[in-house]
């Protein structure tokens, strides 16, 4: 092993999109499985499909066109709002959009208008969370302007919650999106196909059967990937939070202080750890650091491990409690979690190894 890895389980990914998917079929709510964490990988986006997702959704441009290149069919969202200098990218990778300016509605028009065709959107609005979407006041004066435009379709209406400031789906915000989305067809003598108001934090609202029943429509990507709701981060019923798994190997081994010895300033990053004085303890070096992962959202599945730190190439263990039993040369396994799986698939670094029945699907994506 020259570098670390992912190994990706692809039917825990189906198994989990299965029981998300199905939970959310129960209460009419068709899934989007959003594959942005892993960079479009088209693996994890036909695991997804099998599992019962309806479509994909994506917030790079990038990772869309790949999904495209791999022979994917299935409807893609384009989950980031759309760059004004993208129009006619958008238009030609996507089958629709998510918006909140007129402007690039106008661009998207002009751009859907010279290739005869009509561009799907589903209007964002901001109900707290202070992210993307316009301001509940401000909805009705921009959907009169973007309802005159040629070339594009309003379908939905939509809200993003607790991604930025942590604001949790309730059933006040979400029954707020649904008044907002018939005020919409009342005013406009319009049917929109979808109100989308879950993420992976709604899943608790939604077994509940508190969900309001016109929301029909989700966007899930970390409840499928790794088995948890994003509120409390918590393993959600059914689910595997073991799909994905971070593979590194030992390069050092060697017994050390515990603590620095000098004077001491910042590491590499600008920071000044605090370092437990522990005597002499066996460390390990890894082949993977902060280039590769956020090492902060690793957890060694050997309990007997413990990180102590990370620079841009190592990651540092306390490997004292394994008694011995590792060498140089010997693998060593962790969870990630949501920061370290987006970082690790990102990194060219890390190699990626999707299994399916256990047998690798490719090699090195």
């Amino acid at each position: 092993m020259t570098h670390p890895y992912l190994s990706i389980d692809l039917d825990k990914i189906e198994h989990n999109a299965a029981a998300i998917s199905g939970l959310c079929g129960q209460h009419g709510i068709a899934v989007a499985g959003v594959t942005k964490c892993v960079c479009g990988h088209p693996e994890v986006a036909r695991a997804m499909l099998r599992g019962g997702v309806v479509s994909l959704a994506d917030s790079r441009l990038e990772n869309i066109e790949r999904i495209r290149g791999a022979g994917i069919e299935a409807r893609c969202l384009l989950l980031r709002l759309p760059p004004l200098s993208g129009a006619a990218q958008v238009i030609e990778s996507t089958d629709w959009s998510l918006n909140s300016e007129l402007a690039v509605l106008q661009a998207l028009s002009r751009a859907a208008a010279q290739r005869h065709v009509v561009h799907e959107v589903m209007l964002m609005v901001d109900l707290g969370d202070l992210r993307e979407g316009v301001w509940p006041d401000d909805l009705l004066p921009l959907v009169e302007q973007a309802v005159r435009l040629p070339g594009i379709r309003i379908v939905g209406l939509g809200s993003n919650l607790a991604c930025f400031s942590g604001v949790v789906p309730s059933e006040h915000n979400m029954q707020r999106l649904v008044e907002l989305a018939e005020a919409v067809e009342q005013r406009f003598a319009l049917q929109l196909d979808w109100v989308s108001g879950a993420n992976s934090s709604g899943l608790e609202l939604i077994a509940s059967g508190r969900m309001p029943g016109r929301i029909n429509h989700a966007r899930i990507g970390e409840a499928i990937l790794l088995g948890r709701e994003t509120v409390h981060r918590r393993p959600w019923p059914g689910t595997a939070q073991d799909a994905f798994l971070l593979h590194a190997e030992v390069l050092e081994l060697k017994r050390k202080p515990s603590r620095p010895v000098g004077e001491r300033s910042e590491d590499a990053f600008g920071n000044q750890p605090l370092i437990e004085d522990r005597g002499a303890i066996d460390r390990a070096l890894l082949n993977v650091g902060r280039e590769d992962v956020q090492v902060e959202g690793l957890t060694p599945l050997d309990a007997r491990v413990r990180i102590l730190g990370a620079s841009s190439d190592y990651t540092v263990l306390d490997v004292t409690d394994a008694g011995g039993e590792l060498c140089v040369g010997d693998a060593l396994v962790f969870y990630l979690n949501y920061a370290a799986l987006l970082a690790a698939m990102t990194s060219e670094y890390v190699k990626k190894r999707p299994l399916r029945a256990g047998a690798v699907v490719e090699h090195d994506l």
